[in-house]
């Protein structure tokens, strides 16, 4: 149960990841949901979600 979880936070650190490149080249992609669109809300919204995850699968990993 506790590898499935961790391979689903994988693949959303993943698909957070791909966000912020796109988010970080071209804004609109990933923040069309908000009025102002520039990179430092990708970084605060995307980098922090990443940073979370990352987080979260490398204390997941150690309880193994």
């Amino acid at each position: 149960m506790l590898q499935s979880l961790i391979f689903l936070l994988e693949i959303f650190a993943f698909l957070s990841a791909v966000s912020l490149a796109a988010g970080l080249v071209r804004p609109v992609l990933v923040l069309w949901f908000l009025d102002r669109m520039n990179r430092l809300l990708v970084l605060k919204i995307y980098g922090l979600l990443l940073a979370v995850l990352c987080l979260l699968i490398f204390l997941l990993k150690a309880i193994i």
